[in-house]
């Protein structure tokens, strides 16, 4: 099999685009794709400050790599969840990444700050570990962005990831969330940091091979608390058609937002946002989610908030 761009010997084959590419041209693909998902949704420039967050994956890695090849000025963020030898192999992973290619790099740890980790804390909740964690890093990265001074939040979710969200979302008729989903979501109150998604045109396979190509090192296993979560399933069920028919993903994900997404338009926010009464995030309630979670946990919420305040005075590298 031949390059399609150059006609030497290919290195992957794309089935979707019925295409493949020598390496070279493999990474000037997924520059292009990613450039183009930038610029068609408007995401940032390349003075903005972007603040990536990075698991220790594949996806989020890659994105980090590829905007930095790209010129952006890009630094990390990895949020340490005290899930066992897996937090920790994670952080090391992100940790050698930026110290290879010198970049900087915030790590917040959960266990270090709390004592706990995300599934201690979750059974103090009295629920489930992945609902626990996604208010505590939503919180975390949000808090963060605003205090270090980034006008940017970078995630690494790609292809398979929002068409696997974007099934569940219809299968339940979710209403809210098809709203609200998008490559981009753009936050017009104070207090809160653009939200961006620059690999939703890239999937799960090309982050793998970009990263094998790139020689980057990353964490193979998926999180030890998301072993029973639905979207794994979702993703699971999008694969058996993607076989039968390639490019399935894409035209099911770039049709919603291309055709579907207008019958399903945000309305013109009504709702006031408040301070919260403990950590003065905004909030639609008294009290913010992450606060009232720390709170029935018995830890004490403000903690994160102070360490990620004391982050300003250092370089970053913990």
């Amino acid at each position: 099999m031949h390059c399609t761009k150059c006609h030497n010997e290919a290195s992957i084959y794309i089935r979707r685009h019925n295409t493949a590419f020598c390496k070279e041209h493999f990474i000037e693909y997924i520059y292009g794709q990613v450039e183009k998902a930038i610029k068609k949704y408007k995401m940032f420039e390349k003075n903005d400050q972007i603040l990536v967050a990075v698991s220790g994956g594949k996806d989020s890695l890659a994105l980090w790599d590829i905007l930095i090849s790209l010129g952006y000025k890009a630094d990390g963020l990895h949020i340490d969840l005290g899930i066992s030898e897996y937090s920790e192999k994670s952080k090391e992973t992100v940790k050698k990444f930026a110290e290879s290619k010198n970049l900087k790099l915030h790590i917040i740890s959960i266990k270090d700050l709390y004592g706990l980790g995300i599934k201690e804390i979750a059974h103090k909740n009295r629920k489930t570990p992945c609902a626990t964690c996604g208010v505590i890093k939503r919180y975390i990265m949000n808090l963060a962005a605003m205090e270090l001074k980034y006008n940017v939040i970078a995630t690494g979710h790609n292809l398979d990831d929002e068409s696997a969200t974007l099934l569940g979302n219809i299968l339940h008729w979710q209403i809210d969330y098809l709203k609200a989903h998008s490559p981009i979501l753009l936050e017009d109150e104070v207090g809160f940091a653009r939200k961006v998604k620059p690999l939703y045109r890239v999937s799960e396979y090309e982050t793998s091979a970009y990263c094998i190509m790139k020689k980057i090192e990353y964490i193979i296993d998926e999180c030890p608390m998301s072993i029973d979560a639905q979207s794994l399933k979702y993703k699971e069920i999008l694969n058996i058609i993607e076989r039968d028919s390639p490019g399935t993903k894409e035209q099911f994900y770039f049709g919603f937002l291309e055709k579907g997404k207008i019958y399903f338009s945000p309305e013109k926010r009504d709702i006031k946002l408040n301070n919260c009464k403990i950590c003065g995030q905004p909030t639609t309630s008294e009290i913010c989610g992450f606060c009232r979670q720390m709170t029935k946990a018995n830890l004490e919420p403000l903690r994160i908030k102070e360490f990620v305040i004391k982050l300003k005075d250092s370089y970053g590298q913990i």
